[in-house]
């Protein structure tokens, strides 16, 4: 748990008393043999959910999901197969997401192109190519505090006669070669054949419930602390230019943005940059922002990204030859500003773009170049931790163009 400075507690007018005060209020799952709760909820496609839309349904199936969970990414898939599989047997899958959207930090993004909004879920829902309704319980979460989810994913079964027969994980194991207990397809078979399920309730895995006094509690604090961080800037000459551009030794996926303070632009997308920044900066990620100004412009420059709390990596051009500049960031590129790339840790050019930055299109680039460093996609060949038996504590952790 991060240390909390009472005189940063009291400049944000919160106490310790209201920080924690939601700790006790999280909502238990409901109990086996509840009865169906009552909801109505906004779907991705434009639709209005009550149970009364699944009558016809023998099973209700509802998964607590969400968009920036890893985990809960990892089974998107299998829930997809398992809409399709059971859908015709007389089963409906309904995707709910509880998470307050304000309340995810954007440090908790870094494994996903989109946040939890309403409009994100349906850019995911129709990325992702969802057969199943995505519901939007984030705004209130009135509905998750009576169903009680503590992670995403979670599973809540309902019988015919809407009392809940099953409620925990999908299965119990994040990468699918692992996969020793279909958990929720089991239960699903016993009370489509009348029996009663062997395993009623599991533990589940995954990221917690983001309510939405997390983003007045620590969430607050966490921002302010992020514009104590220091800026700097830092001159670069056309050969650090080019080994800023050949990533030969970071190690890491390096984004370039080459900007200006007179390019209305970049001024626009440069906050955009900076929560990219610290979005993926915990992972195996440098942002490098290259001023296209005369040295003798660094003082403004600096102004510019201490008012944008740039606490990346900052470079200005180090001499007046702006044309070798531009080669040395990249020989490919026409000169015209914001001109943004990544290279992957193996110095290949994997994105390339002059102008605003599509920040989806961006995350999407990143996140298969990072995927590939990181433990988090591994395969059987370097295996991670077992997870079956790990609490509901949450994870904390593209073509060139």
């Amino acid at each position: 748990m991060t240390r909390l400075i009472p005189t940063a507690l009291a400049a944000l007018g919160l106490t310790a008393s209201t920080l924690f005060a939601a700790d006790n209020s999280y909502p238990e799952p409901q109990p086996i043999g509840s009865d169906l709760p009552h909801f109505e909820l906004p779907g991705v496609d434009g639709k209005t959910y009550t149970p009364d839309s699944f009558t016809d349904a023998e099973l209700l199936c509802i998964v607590f999901t969400s968009n920036h969970c890893p985990t809960a990414r990892r089974y998107e898939e299998r829930l997809i197969q398992l809409t399709a599989d059971y859908g015709p047997k007389g089963v409906a899958v309904v995707a709910i997401n509880p998470n307050n959207a304000d309340a995810v930090r954007l440090d908790e993004l870094a494994y996903t192109d989109v946040g939890d909004s309403f409009g994100e879920m349906v850019i995911r829902a129709e990325h992702a190519g969802f057969n199943f309704p995505y519901l939007d319980d984030g705004p209130t979460q009135k509905v998750a505090r009576v169903f009680g989810p503590v992670a995403t994913p979670h599973v809540f079964i309902y019988d015919r006669d809407r009392k809940l027969a099953f409620q925990g994980r999908i299965d119990d194991a994040e990468l699918p070669q692992y996969i020793k207990d279909h958990t929720t397809r089991n239960a699903l078979d016993s009370l489509l054949a009348g029996d009663t399920p062997a395993i009623t309730t599991t533990r589940v895995f995954g990221c917690s419930v983001k309510w939405a006094e997390k983003a007045e509690g620590y969430n607050k604090i966490w921002a302010e602390r992020l514009k104590e961080e220091p800026v700097t800037l830092a001159h670069a000459s056309a050969a650090e230019l080019v080994a800023l551009r050949e990533n030969q030794d970071s190690g890491k996926v390096r984004l370039i943005n080459v900007w200006a303070t007179w390019c209305g632009p970049c001024v626009t997308e440069f906050p955009d940059l900076v929560d990219l920044n610290v979005t993926f900066r915990g992972r195996d990620f440098e942002m490098v922002t290259v001023a296209a100004e005369y040295p003798k412009m660094e003082a403004k420059a600096l102004r510019f990204l201490e008012g944008q709390h740039a606490s990346m990596r900052n470079y200005i051009f180090g001499d007046t030859d702006k044309y070798a500049n531009i080669e040395a960031i990249d020989p490919e590129w026409n000169g015209a500003l914001p001109h943004t790339l990544i290279v992957d840790h193996h110095g290949e050019v994997i994105y390339r773009h002059t102008g605003i930055l599509d920040f989806i299109e961006v995350r999407r680039a990143l996140l298969p170049a990072l995927d590939a460093i990181t433990l988090w996609l591994v395969t059987a060949t370097n295996p991670p931790q077992p997870t079956p038996n790990a609490t509901a504590a949450g994870l904390r952790s593209a073509a060139v163009r």
